[in-house]
C-alpha cells in the first residue's frame, strides 16, 4: 500500500501505447486502475473465476504474434487476489504463448499472512520488484494495518477488503507488531 504500484502499472502500459503495443489491464472487482497522483485508466474486471486464457479466445485480442491487434503485455492489478490457478494460467500465457505479463499487489494482508495469489507470484515469478512504501516514522513499510471508520486498527475479519487510503495504513513490522497507525 502506498509504494505506487497502481503508478507504476500506468507508467508501464504508458510506455507500451505509446509505442503503439496493445495492452490489456485488469484489476479486481473495479473497472479502472486509479493512482494515488490522480492519474487513471480503464482496465477489465477480473474475479476468482476469471479464466485468463479466454482472452485469447476473444476476436478482439488475437496471441497470434503477427497480427496487427496481437497482445504485447497483459498487466495485473491488486494481484495479490488471483487464484493459484490464475497465476499458473498467466504464466503459461507468458511461457508458452510470449506475452509479458506483469502483476503489481501486495504481499500480506493486515494480519501479516500471505495472499494466495501473492505466495504463488513469489513462488514462480521470473523477476520481483519490490516498490518501497515509507511507514509514518521513515522506515521502510512492508505491513498494512486495517483502520475502522474512526481510525481504529482491526485485528480481525475477512482478508478480501478492498478499501480507500482511509481503510489501511502502511506501516514497518515494528509498528505493525505493536498496532499503531500513526
Amino acid at each position: 500500500m502506498n509504494a505506487g504500484k497502481s503508478t507504476n502499472l500506468l507508467q508501464s502500459a504508458h510506455n507500451y501505447d505509446e509505442r503503439g503495443m496493445k495492452t490489456i489491464i485488469y484489476t479486481y472487482d473495479a473497472s479502472s486502475v486509479y493512482s494515488r497522483i490522480g492519474i487513471s485508466k480503464v482496465a477489465k474486471c477480473f474475479t476468482n473465476s476469471t479464466d485468463f486464457s479466454k482472452i485469447l479466445e476473444d476476436p478482439n485480442y488475437p496471441a497470434v504474434r503477427t497480427d496487427p491487434r496481437k497482445i504485447d503485455c497483459i498487466l495485473i492489478d491488486e494481484a495479490q487476489f488471483l487464484t493459484v490457478n490464475q497465476v499458473d494460467d498467466l504464466a503459461n500465457i507468458a511461457d508458452y504463448l510470449k506475452i509479458p505479463v506483469l502483476c503489481y499487489g501486495i504481499r500480506t494482508d493486515f494480519q501479516g499472512e500471505l495472499f494466495s495469489g501473492s505466495e504463488r507470484l513469489l513462488a514462480i515469478a521470473d523477476k520481483l520488484i519490490e516498490l518501497k512504501g515509507v511507514c509514518w516514522c521513515g522506515r521502510k513499510a512492508t505491513m498494512v494495518l486495517r483502520l475502522d471508520k474512526s481510525g481504529n486498527v482491526v485485528q480481525t475479519g475477512a482478508q478480501e477488503l478492498i478499501g480507500r487510503e482511509d481503510t489501511y495504513s502502511s506501516v514497518c513490522r515494528k509498528h505493525h507488531g505493536q498496532r499503531e497507525p500513526n
